[in-house]
Protein backbone atom coordinates (compact mmCIF):
# COMPACT_ATOMS: atom_id res chain seq x y z
CA UNK A 1 0.00 0.00 0.00
CA UNK A 2 2.49 2.38 1.14
CA UNK A 3 4.78 1.55 -2.08
CA UNK A 4 1.42 2.41 -4.57
CA UNK A 5 0.83 5.71 -2.65
CA UNK A 6 4.60 6.40 -2.82
CA UNK A 7 4.65 6.24 -6.62
CA UNK A 8 1.14 7.71 -7.10
CA UNK A 9 2.70 10.91 -5.28
CA UNK A 10 5.90 10.68 -7.40
CA UNK A 11 3.32 10.51 -10.46
CA UNK A 12 1.87 13.84 -9.34
CA UNK A 13 4.80 15.54 -8.64
CA UNK A 14 6.19 14.51 -12.06
CA UNK A 15 3.00 15.73 -13.69
CA UNK A 16 2.56 19.52 -11.64
CA UNK A 17 6.26 19.88 -12.91
CA UNK A 18 5.88 19.14 -16.43
CA UNK A 19 2.92 21.20 -15.96
CA UNK A 20 4.16 23.76 -14.49
CA UNK A 21 8.21 24.09 -15.09
CA UNK A 22 7.47 22.86 -18.81
CA UNK A 23 6.18 25.89 -20.01
CA UNK A 24 8.30 29.11 -20.79
CA UNK A 25 5.29 31.18 -22.12
CA UNK A 26 4.39 33.66 -20.40
CA UNK A 27 0.34 35.27 -20.55
CA UNK A 28 1.73 38.79 -20.65
CA UNK A 29 3.30 38.78 -23.87
CA UNK A 30 1.95 37.63 -27.51
CA UNK A 31 4.73 35.40 -29.08
CA UNK A 32 5.56 35.75 -32.60
CA UNK A 33 7.94 33.85 -34.48
CA UNK A 34 9.90 34.02 -37.64
CA UNK A 35 11.39 31.71 -39.80
CA UNK A 36 14.20 31.83 -42.21
CA UNK A 37 17.53 31.20 -44.49
CA UNK A 38 20.00 33.18 -41.73
CA UNK A 39 22.61 31.15 -42.74
CA UNK A 40 23.50 29.25 -46.82
CA UNK A 41 22.76 30.29 -50.50
CA UNK A 42 19.52 32.73 -49.46
CA UNK A 43 21.12 33.95 -46.23
CA UNK A 44 20.78 37.41 -47.46
CA UNK A 45 16.83 37.29 -47.22
CA UNK A 46 16.46 35.59 -44.03
CA UNK A 47 19.01 38.06 -42.16
CA UNK A 48 17.21 41.11 -44.09
CA UNK A 49 14.28 40.01 -42.63
CA UNK A 50 15.41 38.39 -38.92
CA UNK A 51 17.12 42.37 -38.55
CA UNK A 52 14.17 44.43 -39.76
CA UNK A 53 11.58 42.36 -37.81
CA UNK A 54 13.70 42.62 -34.64
CA UNK A 55 13.67 46.27 -35.23
CA UNK A 56 9.78 46.40 -35.84
CA UNK A 57 9.36 44.99 -32.50
CA UNK A 58 11.65 47.04 -30.14
CA UNK A 59 9.61 50.38 -31.32
CA UNK A 60 6.39 48.37 -30.73
CA UNK A 61 7.22 47.06 -27.58
CA UNK A 62 9.20 50.56 -26.05
CA UNK A 63 5.49 52.71 -27.89
CA UNK A 64 4.18 50.73 -25.64
CA UNK A 65 3.23 46.69 -26.92
CA UNK A 66 0.23 45.42 -28.67
CA UNK A 67 -2.80 46.66 -26.52
CA UNK A 68 -0.57 47.18 -23.74
CA UNK A 69 1.12 43.77 -24.28
CA UNK A 70 4.94 43.60 -25.50
CA UNK A 71 5.65 41.17 -27.54
CA UNK A 72 8.59 38.36 -27.36
CA UNK A 73 10.07 37.42 -30.77
CA UNK A 74 12.53 34.58 -31.92
CA UNK A 75 13.49 33.96 -35.33
CA UNK A 76 14.56 30.16 -36.66
CA UNK A 77 17.11 29.37 -39.58
CA UNK A 78 16.04 27.01 -42.04
CA UNK A 79 18.92 27.46 -44.47
CA UNK A 80 16.09 27.79 -47.05
CA UNK A 81 15.57 23.93 -46.72
CA UNK A 82 11.74 22.46 -46.81
CA UNK A 83 12.68 20.00 -43.55
CA UNK A 84 14.62 22.53 -41.92
CA UNK A 85 11.68 24.76 -42.39
CA UNK A 86 9.34 22.51 -40.34
CA UNK A 87 11.61 20.99 -37.86
CA UNK A 88 12.03 25.41 -37.43
CA UNK A 89 8.13 25.76 -36.98
CA UNK A 90 7.60 22.82 -34.27
CA UNK A 91 10.69 24.35 -32.29
CA UNK A 92 8.66 27.75 -32.58
CA UNK A 93 5.84 26.33 -31.65
CA UNK A 94 7.24 24.33 -28.51
CA UNK A 95 8.63 27.79 -27.40
CA UNK A 96 4.86 28.86 -27.70
CA UNK A 97 4.30 30.77 -30.97
CA UNK A 98 1.09 32.70 -31.43
CA UNK A 99 1.74 33.99 -34.81
CA UNK A 100 3.85 33.12 -37.93
CA UNK A 101 5.76 35.94 -39.24
CA UNK A 102 7.58 33.81 -42.08
CA UNK A 103 8.77 31.75 -44.24
CA UNK A 104 11.11 33.87 -46.06
CA UNK A 105 11.09 31.60 -48.96
CA UNK A 106 8.95 29.87 -50.96
CA UNK A 107 9.36 26.39 -51.04
CA UNK A 108 9.63 25.94 -47.41
CA UNK A 109 6.95 28.57 -47.06
CA UNK A 110 4.59 25.96 -48.81
CA UNK A 111 5.70 23.65 -46.96
CA UNK A 112 4.81 25.18 -43.71
CA UNK A 113 1.87 26.90 -45.20
CA UNK A 114 0.43 23.09 -44.86
CA UNK A 115 1.46 22.54 -40.86
CA UNK A 116 0.04 26.50 -40.30
CA UNK A 117 -3.67 25.45 -41.83
CA UNK A 118 -3.86 22.41 -40.46
CA UNK A 119 -3.05 24.11 -36.77
CA UNK A 120 -5.15 27.65 -38.06
CA UNK A 121 -1.97 29.60 -36.85
CA UNK A 122 -1.98 33.14 -38.38
CA UNK A 123 0.81 33.36 -40.78
CA UNK A 124 2.33 36.37 -42.18
CA UNK A 125 4.90 35.93 -44.82
CA UNK A 126 7.02 38.90 -45.81
CA UNK A 127 8.25 37.10 -48.99
CA UNK A 128 6.64 34.21 -49.96
CA UNK A 129 5.36 35.40 -53.43
CA UNK A 130 3.95 31.95 -54.74
CA UNK A 131 0.44 32.30 -56.07
CA UNK A 132 -0.19 28.84 -54.45
CA UNK A 133 0.79 30.14 -50.86
CA UNK A 134 -2.69 31.75 -50.29
CA UNK A 135 -4.59 29.18 -51.50
CA UNK A 136 -3.11 26.82 -48.37
CA UNK A 137 -5.42 28.42 -46.20
CA UNK A 138 -7.84 31.02 -44.90
CA UNK A 139 -4.68 32.09 -42.30
CA UNK A 140 -1.93 32.63 -44.30
CA UNK A 141 -1.24 36.41 -45.76
CA UNK A 142 1.44 37.58 -48.37
CA UNK A 143 2.98 40.44 -47.59
CA UNK A 144 4.62 40.77 -51.07
CA UNK A 145 3.35 40.95 -54.11
CA UNK A 146 2.61 37.10 -55.90
CA UNK A 147 4.29 36.19 -58.75
CA UNK A 148 1.70 36.58 -61.27
CA UNK A 149 1.49 40.17 -59.89
CA UNK A 150 5.09 40.52 -60.55
CA UNK A 151 4.95 39.80 -64.29
CA UNK A 152 2.17 41.49 -64.91
CA UNK A 153 3.43 44.88 -63.25
CA UNK A 154 6.93 44.75 -64.80
CA UNK A 155 5.43 44.33 -68.87
CA UNK A 156 3.33 47.15 -67.58
CA UNK A 157 6.03 49.21 -66.07
CA UNK A 158 8.28 48.57 -69.09
CA UNK A 159 5.63 49.53 -71.00
CA UNK A 160 4.41 52.68 -69.76
CA UNK A 161 8.19 53.87 -69.08
CA UNK A 162 8.98 52.87 -72.69
CA UNK A 163 12.04 51.40 -71.80
CA UNK A 164 12.37 48.92 -74.88
CA UNK A 165 10.98 48.18 -78.37
CA UNK A 166 12.45 44.72 -78.12
CA UNK A 167 12.43 42.48 -75.50
CA UNK A 168 14.09 38.88 -74.37
CA UNK A 169 13.71 36.78 -71.71
CA UNK A 170 15.86 34.40 -69.35
CA UNK A 171 14.18 32.64 -66.74
CA UNK A 172 14.77 28.98 -64.40
CA UNK A 173 12.18 26.86 -65.75
CA UNK A 174 12.55 24.30 -62.90
CA UNK A 175 11.87 27.49 -60.31
CA UNK A 176 8.29 27.93 -59.56
CA UNK A 177 9.47 31.68 -58.31
CA UNK A 178 10.94 32.37 -61.96
CA UNK A 179 8.55 30.49 -64.33
CA UNK A 180 5.34 32.05 -62.36
CA UNK A 181 6.72 35.31 -63.01
CA UNK A 182 7.58 34.98 -66.52
CA UNK A 183 4.50 33.20 -67.80
CA UNK A 184 2.05 36.40 -66.82
CA UNK A 185 4.75 38.62 -68.17
CA UNK A 186 4.66 37.13 -71.76
CA UNK A 187 0.80 37.64 -71.32
CA UNK A 188 0.85 41.27 -70.38
CA UNK A 189 3.66 41.84 -72.67
CA UNK A 190 1.61 41.14 -75.68
CA UNK A 191 -1.18 43.20 -74.46
CA UNK A 192 1.21 45.99 -73.74
CA UNK A 193 2.53 45.78 -77.45
CA UNK A 194 6.11 44.54 -76.35
CA UNK A 195 7.58 42.35 -79.04
CA UNK A 196 9.22 39.12 -77.19
CA UNK A 197 11.96 38.16 -79.74
CA UNK A 198 13.67 35.28 -77.20
CA UNK A 199 12.25 33.25 -74.37
CA UNK A 200 15.51 31.26 -73.23
CA UNK A 201 14.80 28.86 -70.13
CA UNK A 202 17.92 27.29 -67.87
CA UNK A 203 16.68 25.31 -64.66
CA UNK A 204 18.70 24.59 -61.47
CA UNK A 205 21.53 22.09 -62.96
CA UNK A 206 22.63 24.30 -65.68
CA UNK A 207 22.91 27.85 -64.00
CA UNK A 208 26.47 28.69 -64.49
CA UNK A 209 26.66 29.01 -68.23
CA UNK A 210 24.34 31.52 -69.94
CA UNK A 211 26.15 32.14 -72.78
CA UNK A 212 23.95 30.40 -75.39
CA UNK A 213 20.59 32.19 -73.77
CA UNK A 214 22.42 35.70 -74.22
CA UNK A 215 23.52 34.80 -77.68
CA UNK A 216 20.13 34.09 -78.81
CA UNK A 217 19.00 37.15 -77.22
CA UNK A 218 21.68 39.49 -79.17
CA UNK A 219 21.11 37.64 -82.53
CA UNK A 220 17.26 38.59 -82.16
CA UNK A 221 17.87 41.85 -81.36
CA UNK A 222 16.46 42.40 -77.77
CA UNK A 223 17.31 45.56 -76.77
CA UNK A 224 16.44 44.58 -73.16
CA UNK A 225 16.63 41.36 -70.79
CA UNK A 226 13.69 40.39 -68.70
CA UNK A 227 15.83 38.43 -65.40
CA UNK A 228 12.70 36.84 -63.24
CA UNK A 229 15.34 34.84 -60.94
CA UNK A 230 17.43 35.86 -58.11
CA UNK A 231 20.57 37.88 -57.48
CA UNK A 232 22.90 35.35 -57.72
CA UNK A 233 22.52 33.69 -61.06
CA UNK A 234 21.77 37.59 -62.23
CA UNK A 235 25.57 38.20 -61.68
CA UNK A 236 26.50 35.34 -64.03
CA UNK A 237 24.50 36.54 -66.70
CA UNK A 238 25.89 40.16 -66.35
CA UNK A 239 29.39 38.96 -66.39
CA UNK A 240 29.00 36.97 -69.27
CA UNK A 241 27.18 39.38 -70.85
CA UNK A 242 30.30 41.96 -70.54
CA UNK A 243 32.89 39.48 -72.18
CA UNK A 244 31.23 38.83 -74.92
CA UNK A 245 29.95 42.70 -75.81
CA UNK A 246 26.50 42.57 -75.26
CA UNK A 247 25.16 45.69 -73.78
CA UNK A 248 21.31 45.79 -73.50
CA UNK A 249 19.27 46.94 -71.04
CA UNK A 250 18.58 44.47 -68.08
CA UNK A 251 15.34 44.01 -65.62
CA UNK A 252 14.76 42.36 -63.25
CA UNK A 253 12.44 41.78 -59.69
CA UNK A 254 12.60 41.43 -56.36
CA UNK A 255 14.63 38.05 -56.36
CA UNK A 256 17.61 40.50 -58.19
CA UNK A 257 17.67 42.92 -54.65
CA UNK A 258 20.91 41.75 -53.39
CA UNK A 259 23.10 41.06 -56.48
CA UNK A 260 25.10 44.38 -54.71
CA UNK A 261 26.75 41.92 -52.25
CA UNK A 262 27.59 38.88 -54.05
CA UNK A 263 30.83 38.08 -53.34
CA UNK A 264 33.92 38.50 -55.87
CA UNK A 265 31.14 40.21 -58.16
CA UNK A 266 32.19 43.20 -60.62
CA UNK A 267 29.05 45.63 -59.15
CA UNK A 268 30.06 48.03 -61.50
CA UNK A 269 28.70 45.83 -63.78
CA UNK A 270 25.13 46.08 -62.13
CA UNK A 271 25.10 50.02 -62.95
CA UNK A 272 22.17 50.84 -64.62
CA UNK A 273 20.19 47.62 -63.64
CA UNK A 274 16.71 48.04 -63.60
CA UNK A 275 14.34 45.64 -60.86
CA UNK A 276 10.96 46.61 -60.20
CA UNK A 277 10.60 46.46 -55.98
CA UNK A 278 7.94 47.99 -54.07
CA UNK A 279 10.56 49.38 -51.44
CA UNK A 280 13.78 52.14 -52.83
CA UNK A 281 16.16 52.83 -49.85
CA UNK A 282 16.83 56.67 -50.93
CA UNK A 283 13.09 57.68 -50.54
CA UNK A 284 12.25 60.79 -48.95
CA UNK A 285 9.53 60.74 -47.01
CA UNK A 286 10.57 60.26 -42.80
CA UNK A 287 9.29 56.66 -42.23
CA UNK A 288 11.75 55.19 -44.94
CA UNK A 289 13.95 57.71 -43.70
CA UNK A 290 14.01 56.14 -40.19
CA UNK A 291 13.35 53.08 -40.60
CA UNK A 292 17.04 52.72 -43.18
CA UNK A 293 19.05 55.03 -40.37
CA UNK A 294 18.02 52.45 -37.64
CA UNK A 295 19.01 50.13 -40.13
CA UNK A 296 22.38 50.97 -41.09
CA UNK A 297 23.41 51.97 -37.46
CA UNK A 298 22.50 48.64 -35.79
CA UNK A 299 23.57 46.22 -39.04
CA UNK A 300 25.92 48.48 -40.71
CA UNK A 301 24.04 47.98 -43.84
CA UNK A 302 21.74 49.36 -46.47
CA UNK A 303 18.25 47.45 -46.16
CA UNK A 304 16.89 45.92 -48.88
CA UNK A 305 12.99 45.41 -49.94
CA UNK A 306 12.74 41.47 -48.13
CA UNK A 307 13.89 43.97 -44.86
CA UNK A 308 11.49 46.46 -45.42
CA UNK A 309 8.57 43.83 -45.90
CA UNK A 310 9.24 41.88 -43.16
CA UNK A 311 9.20 45.56 -41.18
CA UNK A 312 5.34 46.07 -42.51
CA UNK A 313 4.42 42.46 -41.68
CA UNK A 314 5.43 43.06 -37.95
CA UNK A 315 2.94 46.34 -37.94
CA UNK A 316 0.37 44.23 -39.75
CA UNK A 317 0.69 41.56 -37.25
CA UNK A 318 0.29 44.69 -34.48
CA UNK A 319 -2.98 46.41 -36.44
CA UNK A 320 -4.43 42.86 -36.82
CA UNK A 321 -4.37 41.68 -33.13
CA UNK A 322 -5.36 45.16 -31.93
CA UNK A 323 -8.21 45.94 -34.35
CA UNK A 324 -9.53 42.00 -33.51
CA UNK A 325 -8.94 42.77 -29.26
CA UNK A 326 -6.75 40.33 -28.73
CA UNK A 327 -4.98 39.59 -26.12
CA UNK A 328 -1.76 37.25 -25.00
CA UNK A 329 -3.94 34.87 -23.09
CA UNK A 330 -5.71 33.54 -26.35
CA UNK A 331 -4.78 30.35 -28.29
CA UNK A 332 -3.20 30.90 -31.02
CA UNK A 333 -6.49 29.40 -33.19
CA UNK A 334 -8.67 32.19 -31.59
CA UNK A 335 -6.22 34.80 -32.23
CA UNK A 336 -6.31 33.50 -35.60
CA UNK A 337 -9.80 33.18 -36.29
CA UNK A 338 -9.95 36.98 -34.69
CA UNK A 339 -7.12 38.32 -36.86
CA UNK A 340 -8.61 37.11 -39.97
CA UNK A 341 -12.30 39.03 -39.78
CA UNK A 342 -10.01 42.27 -39.11
CA UNK A 343 -7.77 41.67 -42.30
CA UNK A 344 -11.15 41.60 -44.20
CA UNK A 345 -11.19 44.92 -43.81
CA UNK A 346 -7.84 46.55 -42.48
CA UNK A 347 -5.85 49.06 -44.50
CA UNK A 348 -2.02 49.58 -43.29
CA UNK A 349 0.00 52.12 -44.34
CA UNK A 350 3.57 51.10 -44.36
CA UNK A 351 7.38 51.14 -46.21
CA UNK A 352 6.11 49.16 -48.75
CA UNK A 353 2.82 50.03 -49.64
CA UNK A 354 0.05 53.08 -48.51
CA UNK A 355 -3.02 51.67 -47.99
CA UNK A 356 -2.72 47.66 -48.27
CA UNK A 357 -5.37 45.83 -48.56
CA UNK A 358 -5.56 42.25 -48.50
CA UNK A 359 -8.15 40.12 -50.37
CA UNK A 360 -10.00 36.95 -49.28
CA UNK A 361 -7.27 34.94 -50.92
CA UNK A 362 -4.85 36.64 -48.44
CA UNK A 363 -2.83 38.36 -51.02
CA UNK A 364 -1.95 41.84 -50.92
CA UNK A 365 -2.95 45.14 -52.93
CA UNK A 366 -0.15 47.77 -52.69
CA UNK A 367 1.79 49.64 -56.17
CA UNK A 368 5.31 48.89 -56.86
CA UNK A 369 8.49 51.12 -57.69
CA UNK A 370 11.04 51.10 -60.19
CA UNK A 371 14.68 51.10 -58.94
CA UNK A 372 17.86 51.53 -60.81
CA UNK A 373 21.36 50.96 -59.76
CA UNK A 374 24.00 54.38 -60.26
CA UNK A 375 27.04 54.73 -58.81
CA UNK A 376 26.18 51.46 -56.80
CA UNK A 377 23.25 52.27 -54.92
CA UNK A 378 19.78 51.69 -55.59
CA UNK A 379 17.76 55.14 -56.79
CA UNK A 380 14.49 55.30 -57.22
CA UNK A 381 13.08 55.61 -60.83
CA UNK A 382 10.19 57.66 -60.24
CA UNK A 383 10.93 60.34 -57.79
Amino acid sequence: MKKAVSIALIAALAAGCFAGCGSKKATDTFYIGGIGPTTGDASIYGNAVKNAAQIAVDEINDAGGINGYKIAFQFEDDQNDTEKSVNAYNTLKDWGMQVLMGTVTTMPCLTVGEKTAQDNMLQLTPSGSSADIPALGDNIYQICFTDPNQGTASAQYISNKKLAKKVGIIYNSSDTYSSGIEKTFVSEAEKQGIEIVAEEAFTNDSNTDFSTQLQKCQSAGADLVFMPFYYKEASIVLTQADQMGYEPEFFGVDGMDGILSVENFDTSLAEDLMLLTVFAADAEDEATQNFVEKYKEQFSDVPNQFAADAYDAIYVIKSALEAADCTPDMSSEDICSACEDALASLSVDGLTGTGMTWNEAGEVSKDPKGVIIKDGVYVSMDN
